[in-house]
């Protein structure tokens, strides 16, 4: 897919979010970027650069307090050549985009692993 499509899409899915949730999206980089780093991949226990989608780099909302000013944005990178390599039709691929990206950023408002795949799986706790 061409990186400007890919990049529409990303740019949709994050337009596309509830007023309440896009307003609070405060001091946080989106960016697509076509493999992680092995720094990236280090920091989530991952050896192959094919298994990270997407990753969350920062201070989750949660944990932020009055101590929590001039600093770097936080990022949200999406990488495209492993969401297009686990895809094999262009469908698969834009429901995957999405799902990565809302991913991610339910970890910039703190929701960890495990309760992400419980919300994705139904599980209420």
């Amino acid at each position: 897919m061409l990186a400007e499509k890919f990049n529409g899409i990303v740019m949709e899915v994050i337009s596309s979010l509830p007023a309440e949730f896009k307003e609070l999206l405060d001091n946080v980089d989106i960016l697509i970027e076509d493999w992680p780093s092995r720094e990236q991949l280090s920091s989530v226990g991952l050896k192959n650069k094919y298994d990270l989608l997407g990753l969350y780099e920062g201070t989750p909302r949660t944990q932020r307090d009055q101590s929590y000013n001039l600093v770097l944005p936080d990022k949200i990178s999406i990488f495209q050549k492993p969401l297009e390599a686990q895809c094999t039709t262009k469908k698969e691929l834009k429901e995957e985009i999405v799902k990565t990206v809302k991913h991610e950023i339910a970890h910039y408002f703190g929701l960890d692993e495990e309760r992400l795949y419980q919300i994705e799986n139904g599980q209420d706790i």
